[in-house]
């Protein structure tokens, strides 16, 4: 929810923090010290993260109050930079994680935590966001270093030059082992997405790994970039993605899509082989899986 608020003449001088406190009914001063640092609030359109900084009145102020829990910092180990040269890092994304920030968030995103490792680095550009993996997505994303690369990248992706594989716990059995679904995509809700007449061309090509009984471990080749494509294909074939429960997907401790793998060419002509590994929780599940059937 955000929150927009104009400072009066009593907030005049005030500390940011104080402001909010006395503006947002139910925000105490501890809490908007929180929506301030985790990049939550904006004065005047601005981010702000320094809750002594004064305002004044006429000052607007906006900020993202997120549901209890839903904020977490996220720290990860040294083997999730999955690779880097001179022009780009790739980096697998933990599930329940935004891939860049919101009007709730910058700390806590991946964006803010590539745009921390360039500074460690010595690299003063801000992590620029070329694509975009889901909250509850995991796998490998692309961050280019500077200007130049992030263009190079942007249009490797726009003209679908980048071979992406996902890797998708369904619920369900294939009745085919290779398909393709060719369906254009449109939005239907605020946060949901569906098969439309008058939609984006949409076009994912499909593989069955494996089957265990009711649940079945598919790849997907996403050929287009449209959001939630894999999700929305794979719901039109019966086979709703495993934790999806927007699309129909029976809950599980996360949403079960990983992009495991990335291939394209850099700007030098090189081909880039990207993959990154299942987290525990998808592993877990695929193993449990496996033994069931043994």
């Amino acid at each position: 929810m955000i929150l927009r608020k104009i400072v009066g003449k009593e907030q005049n001088g005030s500390r940011l923090d104080d402001a909010i406190a006395t503006l947002c009914e139910g925000v105490s001063k501890s809490e908007a010290r929180r929506i301030i640092d985790r990049g939550g609030c904006t004065v005047n359109v601005s981010l702000v993260r320094v809750a002594s900084r004064g305002v004044k009145a006429g000052d607007v102020i906006e900020i993202g109050v997120m549901e209890a829990g839903r904020f977490q910092d996220l720290q990860l180990p040294p083997e999730a930079l999955l690779f880097e040269d001179d022009e780009l890092i790739a980096v697998n994304k933990p599930a329940g994680i935004n891939s860049q920030r919101t009007p709730y968030q910058l700390k806590g995103t991946l964006e803010y935590w590539v745009s921390e490792y360039f500074k460690s680095e010595g690299n003063s550009e801000p992590a620029r966001i070329v694509h975009r993996l889901d909250r509850g997505t995991s796998g490998a994303m692309l961050f280019p270093k500077n200007r130049q690369a992030a263009a190079w990248l942007s249009k490797q992706f726009q003209d679908g030059l980048v071979e992406k594989r996902y890797l998708a716990l369904v619920c369900g059995c294939p009745d085919q082992k290779e398909w393709r679904v060719d369906a254009p995509i449109g939005k239907i809700a605020s946060a949901r997405y569906g098969i439309v007449a008058g939609g984006k061309p949409s076009i994912t090509e499909f593989r069955t790994v494996a089957s265990y009984g009711n649940i079945s471990l598919v790849e997907a080749r996403p050929l287009t970039g449209r959001t939630h494509q894999i999700r929305v294909h794979l719901a039109s074939a019966g086979l709703p993605i495993l934790g999806d429960t927007t699309y129909g997907g029976q809950k599980a401790e996360r949403m079960m899509l990983h992009c495991s793998a990335m291939t394209f060419q850099s700007s030098k002509k090189m081909v880039i082989n990207v993959t990154a590994p299942l987290d525990g929780e998808f592993e877990k599940r695929v193993s449990e899986l496996s033994q069931n059937i043994l």
